[in-house]
């Protein structure tokens, strides 16, 4: 094994060994020393990481296996490593934020009984998330799938002594089981028909497999690479929460805050988004599958945007912000623009995770009140928490210069120059997106940070730590040195790798676009540096469109807050519609959970009751007791009768007898 094979191996297990050491003596060496060892062996990975990145860039990529753990007949399962340009992002993006958040967890749940548990859930998480995208097989794929997704259950539900977060992990599992089903057919089929789960082998034999048809249902052909697709994308739409599989990460933030930054920002539901990728050779050999992809981010872009506008829990916001920009990657997946979309996922990660962060910040300071109606003013009391959120917020509307502008703007191009089915919708969906993001976005941040103050009335609700009598307080720097080390990048990644990333050959080679989808050529020839790029975006409908979002939302909340609470009269349909989310949950509850209620209730009355207890059960102890009333009878007591019996005994028994 070569030297740098050993350091791919320190980046997932550094964090395993970390997690397993924390987990398991915990008790043992304390609490100092748990988020010391998690802390020292997430940071070793993230060094290792900036080395191997360093190590791709010069054109040393590495394909092979580590360890063969199963073979049968001439399928191996085995553990290997894709070390590439996709998967270099992908490792620095996840081990750099997972170490802020590592970091930013010691102030966060400071007073936390299972403070050594957290610590060890959270590097557990990062060791699977590492274990997904340097996967180079479908089975190491399939592991760090399910991994992430059972440690996010467990973090969901890491307060096990509220009802909500149980109910919040156990929707968050399930409704993963409805995507991973999908996963996983999808896998089977790519096992039955390439005879190989290795990447490279499916790849390379993709193009001939292009035109094979397959049926289904009798009388059905459809094309294998379609459907093969989709199952793979049903797969990404539980994970990176998609219409309709995006109930689930709503609710999740029922969790600690340190883990709606780690899952919801930059890992987990990216699983899906760089899976897609990653199969892009599978991908562009279907159309059909590619309209699906923009068709449902499209929906989930635009439509969990309007569900942010009522939002009034702090955290919540920043969920359905996530949901509608996850939907901004899927709708760039759709639109053959993949590396648009890895992109948006790692200028996302910075500010998203920034901004959960920031509203943990805020949780802190406000002594765990969550609703930003009670807040207001805060900027003087938090001013580094202040300035970073603004910072996360100016990238979220895609303002220009800051990262996520590069990314979103991107994306609107491309799916403007997509000629798909579906592609015109997918455009006006990511257009009304960018107003409707601003205004959620900075109706929060006005609601938190300026105005009058609040929360004089909700002092007494405060722990009152630190003596500060209830006010609201800046958080200790192990909180906002995170703050400010994510806010660096989230102003200056975009301008900085834009070019490279898009529209240089750093994904060539990880990324496969057919000349059919010319829609990145296109945007090349319209790309004139980044610096053009953010001066020209001046004049363009997205920014003129985030302005007036976040223009809209301080007026109405600082100016004239009587406004909203008007349209909330005069449109209570439409409002009554969103607070109850569309009327997923409800419907979810009604059909799926009350169906298999009434299977489990059918089969208890039809099938215990019944037939086992009714028939079997009771049913023997009635045959025997008839049976034994029958016999009674001929015990009489008579010695007549018994020789009566005897003597038409004999006589059968001789007849049969003479007969033989």
């Amino acid at each position: 094994m070569t030297e740098m094979q050993k350091l791919y191996l320190l980046v997932p297990l550094a964090p395993l060994a970390g997690a397993v050491i924390a987990g398991l003596f915990g008790w043992l060496i304390g609490r100092a020393a748990s988020h010391w060892v998690t802390i020292l062996s997430v940071a070793i990975s993230f060094v290792t990481s900036v080395v191997i990145f360093q190590d791709v860039l010069a054109g040393h990529t590495f394909n092979g296996s580590v360890y063969t753990w199963l073979t049968t007949g001439d399928t191996r399962f085995e553990i290997g490593f894709l070390i590439d340009r996709l998967t270099a992002v992908m490792m620095l993006v996840v081990t750099f934020v997972s170490l802020m958040v590592h970091i930013y967890t010691i102030g966060y749940m400071r007073e936390d009984p299972g403070y050594q548990r957290f610590f060890s859930y959270i590097s557990l998480f990062t060791f699977s998330m590492l274990m997904l995208v340097m996967s180079n097989n479908f089975v190491q794929l399939f592991f760090g799938w399910e991994a992430v997704g059972l440690v996010s259950y467990l973090l969901i539900g890491f307060w096990y002594t509220r009802p909500t977060a149980i109910y919040a992990n156990l929707k968050a599992f399930l409704v993963n089981r409805v995507g991973d089903f999908g996963f996983l057919l999808g896998i089977g089929m790519v096992l039955a028909n390439f005879g190989t789960l290795d990447y490279a082998a499916v790849f390379a034999r993709a193009p001939e497999m292009a035109g094979q048809m397959i049926t289904l249902i009798p009388g059905q052909e459809w094309m294998l690479m379609t459907v093969i697709c989709i199952l793979l994308f049903i797969g990404a739409m539980g994970k990176s929460a998609q219409f309709p599989l995006h109930v689930w990460l709503p609710d999740s933030m029922e969790g600690p805050t340190p883990i709606s930054a780690l899952i919801h920002a930059a890992t987990m539901v990216t699983a899906g988004i760089f899976m897609v990728a990653r199969m892009s050779p599978l991908f562009e050999l279907s159309e059909t599958a590619l309209s699906v992809v923009m068709v449902i981010g499209a929906i989930t872009a635009l439509f969990m945007g309007f569900l942010g506008v009522i939002q009034n829990d702090i955290k919540r916001v920043v969920a359905y912000s996530t949901l509608s920009q996850l939907g901004y990657m899927t709708v760039a997946l759709g639109a053959s623009a993949y590396s648009v979309a890895i992109f948006h996922l790692m200028t996302h990660a910075f500010f998203k995770a920034l901004l959960f962060l920031a509203a943990g910040s805020v949780i802190m300071g406000m002594h765990h009140d969550q609703d930003i109606r009670n807040m207001g003013g805060l900027r003087k009391y938090m001013p580094i928490t202040w300035i970073t959120s603004l910072i996360g917020s100016l990238a979220l509307i895609g303002t220009p210069f800051f990262s996520g502008f590069y990314s979103k703007d991107s994306i609107i191009e491309a799916v403007g120059l997509s000629h798909l089915p579906g592609s015109g919708f997918a455009y006006f969906a990511v257009v009304a997106g960018v107003f409707v993001t601003a205004f959620y976005s900075f109706r929060m941040y006005f609601l938190v940070f300026h105005g009058k103050e609040r929360f004089q009335t909700h002092a007494s609700h405060g722990h009152g730590e630190h003596g500060h009598g209830g006010k609201p307080h800046e958080s200790p720097w192990v909180v906002t040195l995170p703050l400010i080390m994510l806010a660096i990048p989230s102003v200056v990644i975009g301008y900085i790798t834009i070019q490279p990333m898009l529209f240089g050959d750093y994904f060539q080679g990880s990324i496969f676009v057919s000349g059919n989808h010319p829609a990145m050529e296109e945007l090349m020839h319209e790309f004139h540096g980044a610096f053009g790029m953010a001066v020209h975006a001046l004049t363009s409908l997205p920014f003129w469109l985030a302005l007036s979002g976040a223009g809209t939302a301080w007026f109405f909340y600082m100016k004239r807050p009587d406004i909203p609470e008007a349209i909330k009269q005069r449109f209570s349909l439409i409002y009554t519609v969103l607070e109850h989310k569309y009327g997923f949950d409800e419907f979810n509850d009604w059909f799926f959970a009350g169906g298999a209620r009434l299977i489990g209730r059918s089969l208890w009355k039809g099938g215990d009751v019944a037939v086992i207890d009714g028939f079997f059960v009771n049913g023997t102890a009635r045959l025997i007791g008839w049976f034994s009333t029958l016999t009674r009878r001929l015990q009489s007591g008579y010695i007549y009768h018994y020789t009566f019996a005897m003597i038409i005994g004999v006589f059968v028994l001789m007849t049969l007898f003479v007969k033989g």
